[in-house]
């Protein structure tokens, strides 16, 4: 008996790893960020969201970014930026001023809004919420990213 629980508490927390191991990992420094993209050579990929308060964001997150599929794909191929603009949640200021700022370069007018730029900051499309989970919305960006090189 003793065996069988401490083979079941291994099994769990092999699978609590793997349940974190699966969140993708989302920068907040728009700077470390992009340093990390031209080292890596990978398009950077910024959610511009209201985290705590826009109804498609949350969707968004909860359909597509907080999935494995998406996690596994990300990690592979894009540097992830959360460009956050809460209601409730506690920011710090630097965060905020950044944010506000990445909003007025970037001319973004809703929310949520995905904005791909290529290692060098150039960039190369522009995404929202689409229906249907991490497969159809990883095509979209798919497209968006292959359309660089054309």
């Amino acid at each position: 008996m003793k065996t069988f629980f401490a083979f079941l508490a291994i099994v769990l927390l092999f699978a609590t790893s793997s349940i974190h191991a699966a969140e993708a990992v989302w920068l907040t420094d728009y700077e470390a960020a992009l340093k990390k993209a031209a080292v890596e050579k990978k398009p950077l990929l910024l959610d511009f969201t209201g985290s705590d308060w826009c109804g498609w964001c949350i969707k968004l997150d909860k359909e597509v970014f907080s999935q494995p599929e998406f996690a596994a794909y990300a990690a592979q191929n894009l540097i992830l930026v959360k460009v956050d603009f809460p209601r409730q949640k506690k920011q710090p200021e630097a965060e905020k001023k950044q944010n506000a700022q990445l909003a007025e370069k970037y001319k973004i007018q809703g929310y949520p809004t995905i904005v791909v730029l290529d290692e060098h900051e150039i960039q190369i499309g522009e995404l929202g919420y689409e229906q249907g989970g991490p497969k159809p919305w990883i095509a979209g960006l798919e497209k968006v990213i292959q359309q660089k090189g054309k």
